[in-house]
């Protein structure tokens, strides 16, 4: 795949009010890297990357987000955002300078502990330089004004993500790097944090955000809301979705709080499955452990031609395109645990997201009275179907894979080899405790495989070898 650079960069200087272009949104940023100068301050340029297998150029070195305070106001008619992100992070090493992910918009100021910080652009990165360098182990604050028409962004896979503009609002979806259309950040699943928004629309729309709702103030013809998500979350997961929703505000039997929000024109094809999600979420909860939220929901949007793509795990409230249906509120809610309280370090090891989701819609339907999970493996085992086997989950090889078919069901294939090979009792014993053990914070294959492994006297050597990371279709079932 081409590399290609934005055809421009700010001038160096100090204090530099202003940033801005235009850029063409292409897979190409994301494959792309860039690195930042010194300043004459002492540390290491933070670098641009983490150095994630299928997305190198994602994310960002040298500290960790510890909390996004996000307040965003966004005119629906002109499709123009006007912005600050307050960013507390903690500097991993001693820091010169550092970088955030910012696709497009115009930055007019950034300010670091509350001093003028210089900035530069290179791509979709924001190239930060404090006035004075950074010491490891110190919690420092961002705070970056910027504004513009945010862009939407093509996947590797062909599918439209970022902030795509609707009828009457904004659509905000993330997987894997549409975060960076619509705020600064350090753009990679493995760097978590809390989130505060506070989202002004038009009065009449809504704006809905993940988290506890805490307020809807309405004043000169604008409406904010305000939303608060305690528990840590990946970027990707975030979203500021605005419409004219329908909303309707509940809780499950236990006390959870529920906010369902749904385009007029999804409401009647949506009702039943969105009615199911207190059933869901406590079954849900029986199988994998305590619901790891402290709210739970959905946002159904009417969403243009375009969106090819279903739904979006966004925690606490899945973002789905358009009326669901039960089996696919069943697979997003599973996210809940798996993907989204449980993180994978990296891309590579998406299939402990989607393996998982998918391997729950099994354990539904024969809750249901349908097929078993055995079933399903079988009827997928005969089938046809080149796409299962087109590349092991445990190593998709190339960025338009992430989402590929194999990562879904020859991800869930691997865990019902896994159930055979070590028995119901301890199989489920694996799936709760791995949700307790990583709750709020990342793993991956390896530390999966080891979890496993310290769970049963069966050598599971083999399976993962062949299940998880052979090539073709494997010839021996367990």
């Amino acid at each position: 795949m081409p590399v290609t650079a934005d055809p421009w960069s700010a001038v160096n200087r100090r204090p530099f009010r202003s940033c801005g272009a235009t850029a063409a949104l292409s897979v190409a940023l994301l494959l792309s890297s860039c690195a930042s100068g010194a300043v004459g301050v002492q540390g290491a340029a933070g670098s641009g990357g983490v150095g994630d297998p299928l997305f190198p150029a994602l994310g960002n070195g040298g500290y960790q987000v510890r909390h996004y305070g996000l307040d965003l106001d966004y005119d629906v008619k002109k499709r123009r955002l006007d912005a600050t992100a307050d960013i507390t992070s903690e500097a991993t090493k001693d820091l010169r300078s550092f970088q955030l992910d910012l696709q497009g918009l115009r930055v007019s100021d950034v300010r670091v502990d509350g001093r003028d910080a210089a900035f530069s652009r290179k791509g979709h990165k924001l190239i930060v330089r404090p006035v004075e360098g950074l010491r490891k182990g110190a919690e420092f604050r961002t705070t970056v004004d910027y504004a513009g028409t945010p862009q939407e962004l093509k996947d590797p896979d062909g599918t439209t993500e970022g902030w795509v503009k609707t009828p009457d609002g904004a659509f905000v979806s993330g997987e894997p790097a549409g975060s960076m259309t619509w705020y600064p950040g350090n753009n990679h699943p493995g760097d978590k944090a809390t989130y505060g928004f506070k989202i002004t629309v038009p009065k009449g729309y809504t704006a809905v955000a993940n988290g506890d709702y805490r307020s809807e103030k309405v004043a000169k013809g604008r409406a904010t809301f305000e939303w608060h998500n305690g528990q840590p979350m990946a970027s990707y997961l975030a979203t500021a979705s605005i419409g004219r929703f329908d909303v309707h505000r509940s809780r499950t039997r236990d006390g959870l709080p529920l906010y369902v929000a749904v385009d007029p024109a999804e409401a009647k094809a949506s009702k039943k499955p969105l009615e199911r999600l207190p059933e869901i979420v406590k079954w849900e909860s029986g199988l994998f452990g305590p619901y790891p939220f402290s709210s739970a929901g959905a946002i159904v949007d009417h969403t243009p031609a375009r969106i090819t793509w279903v739904a979006l795990e966004s925690q606490t409230k899945p973002v789905y395109a358009g009326a669901p249906d039960t089996t696919t509120v069943v697979h997003e809610m599973a996210h809940q645990w798996f993907g989204d309280s449980v993180t994978p370090k990296t891309w590579k090891d998406t299939w402990l997201n989607e393996g998982f989701a998918t391997y729950a819609e099994w354990l539904w339907a024969e809750h249901k009275g349908g097929k078993t999970p055995q079933q399903q493996f079988d009827a997928l085992y005969r089938s046809k179907n080149k796409e299962v086997w087109a590349f092991p989950p445990g190593n998709p090889g190339k960025p338009k894979n992430v989402t590929g078919t194999a990562v879904y069901t020859r991800g869930a294939m691997v865990l019902q080899q896994l159930r055979n090979a070590v028995g119901d009792k301890t199989f489920f014993k694996i799936l709760r405790e791995w949700a307790a053990k990583y709750r709020y914070s990342n793993a991956d294959s390896r530390e999966f495989i080891a979890f496993c492994q310290a769970r049963t006297d069966v050598d599971l050597t083999g399976l993962f070898n062949v299940w998880l990371y052979g090539k073709g279709k494997p010839e021996r079932v367990y």
